[in-house]
């Protein structure tokens, strides 16, 4: 009975391949929120997690559905399955059939990379080169973002799990596509007559007499655009240029822009540096502002050269799309054919302001903000800052907690120091405004002076003297050879001058 059951049970081990990632077919038997249970005719049911079945591929009891064999065992008993597998040696056979047979795909780009971007293909990450991403080089495809595009399969490498596209063989595969037609008319610089054909994300087909050209979305305008349904649409007939021809391959390359005048021509001398116009506020991003100053020219705003004070989230509050605005010249790059300009120049700077209103030396009333261990910072009016750095607090640089006796909110007395426009900063002072008591001392005693002065305490290491109007000098001695008797607290006792150290520190010596 028993050598009956052991054939019985290796007949049917042979009829299902058991060996790791073999396809397999399973019957569901339950579902629950974290694991589905699969009978694939082996000992026991086998599990899998309810995280591979995705919200489209909706599963039942009684489905049956093919597996890759991951483990018959896995330690506790238990067979593994993949339903992750499968679909993704499915993608991968698409994928090689699409290569083999030239055939495009469709994708989207969702992130940048070192050398490219990546490119994702029903559901498997490609890899797209920055030099095949147009027939010409694109700094910027934010415009190609999230867009569902074409692309050819170059290269592929399942081991690696590699795989390389190419949108400019897409492109050049449709730009081949001319009719043949007599071309010896056909001249580089000609001015010709066209429809428009078809829109693409890069650019449109124009059939100009039975001939099809490439009018790319950088030839169309001057100024720059999302998509050349901003400017054109299917069946609009429009006057090009021809701004290259390639007999060879057949190539018709058009162009709208350059039947007119070039907006950034003499534009230095339109817009000098410092000139102040109006514009139209013609985008809004995370950095800045861009603003058409002419028709074909834009220039950016930084969110630095927005507003005076403002914090960055209150800067776009008053600015909108389509807003007319001042905005001054700040630089011009031809090469980069890039516009710096600002805003804020166009109003009253508050820190040159302050500095009309308010004279150094002068005194005044602020209010503390913050307490740093630099020092402390005050509000002073138009809503700008001030800094009292620490060594501006008290004359005795010796005593490090000169910030202790204020707190925020306290209304204190002050003395501007300096006011720093370009960049806008304002040092203001304390101490200047009682006598510095150091200064007081250097001008009545003078060095190898007499002086009669207190102990104030006495240590192993020093002795400190009390010299008056909080003054504080050290003993310069050799401590060893001094008799302490002779020093007794408050005693007054008659000492020499004899030289200022560093953080102006006293020293003085015995007579």
């Amino acid at each position: 009975m028993l050598k009956k059951f052991r054939e019985i049970f290796k007949k049917s081990f042979k009829k299902i391949n058991i060996n790791p990632s073999s396809l397999l077919k399973g019957h569901i038997i339950s579902i629950n929120k974290e694991f589905v249970f699969i009978d694939v005719g082996l000992k026991s049911l086998a599990v899998i997690s309810t995280e591979e079945f995705s919200k489209k591929n909706k599963i039942k009891i009684g489905d049956k559905i093919n597996f890759i064999l991951d483990c018959v065992d896995n330690g506790f008993g238990e067979t593994m399955l993949s339903y992750e597998k499968v679909k993704y040696d499915k993608e991968w056979l698409f994928l090689e059939n699409a290569l083999k047979n030239s055939i495009s795909m469709f994708g989207y780009i969702n992130g940048k990379i070192k050398g490219g971007y990546n490119v994702e293909l029903n559901n498997i990450k490609a890899f797209l080169p920055g030099s095949l991403v147009d027939i010409k080089p694109i700094k910027d495809i934010t415009h190609l973002e999230g867009k569902k595009l074409e692309f050819k399969i170059i290269k592929l490498d399942k081991k690696r799990n590699n795989i390389v596209v190419s949108r400019k063989s897409v492109i050049k595969l449709k730009y081949n596509i001319v009719k043949k037609k007599p071309i010896k008319l056909i001249k580089k610089g000609m001015i010709v007559k066209g429809v428009v054909k078809n829109l693409t994300d890069y650019g449109a087909f124009i059939n100009i007499g039975g001939l099809d050209g490439l009018l790319h979305i950088t030839d169309m305008s001057w100024k720059r655009i999302n998509h050349p349904s901003d400017i054109i649409n299917i069946g609009d007939e429009i006057v090009l240029k021809i701004i290259k021809f390639d007999n060879l391959n057949k190539r018709i390359s058009l162009g709208l822009k350059q039947r007119f005048i070039d907006p950034w021509n003499n534009i230095m001398i339109r817009y000098p540096k410092g000139f102040v116009t109006k514009g139209r506020v013609s985008n809004l991003t995370n950095y800045g502002c861009f603003v058409e100053i002419e028709e074909g020219i834009e220039g950016l705003v930084h969110i630095s050269e927005m507003e005076w004070k403002k914090k960055k989230k209150k800067l776009f509050k008053f600015i909108k799309i389509n807003k007319q605005i001042d905005v001054m010249i700040l630089n011009i790059d031809m090469k980069k054919r890039r516009i710096s300009l600002g805003i804020k120049q166009c109003k009253i700077n508050p820190w040159k302001n302050f500095l009309n209103i308010k004279k150094i030396k002068c005194c005044i009333k602020v209010v503390v903000k913050s307490i740093t261990d630099f020092g402390i910072f005050v509000g002073l009016f138009n809503g700008i800052d001030g800094l009292i750095h620490l060594s501006d607090i008290s004359w005795n640089l010796l005593n490090k907690k000169s910030t202790i006796k204020y707190k925020k909110g306290d209304l204190i007395r002050s003395i501007i120091l300096q006011v720093d426009v370009k960049r806008e900063r304002i040092s203001l002072g304390i101490k200047q405004l009682n006598i510095d008591n150091f200064n007081k001392f250097l001008t009545i005693y003078k060095k190898n002076n007499f002086i009669y002065c207190k102990c104030l305490s006495i240590s192993k290491k020093k002795i400190k003297i009390n010299l008056g109007n909080k003054l504080i000098g050290y003993l310069n001695n050799n401590l060893n050879s001094i008799n302490f008797i002779k020093f007794k607290i408050k005693k007054l006792i008659k000492l020499n001058f004899i030289k200022i150290r560093s953080k102006r520190i006293l020293i003085l010596s015995l007579i």
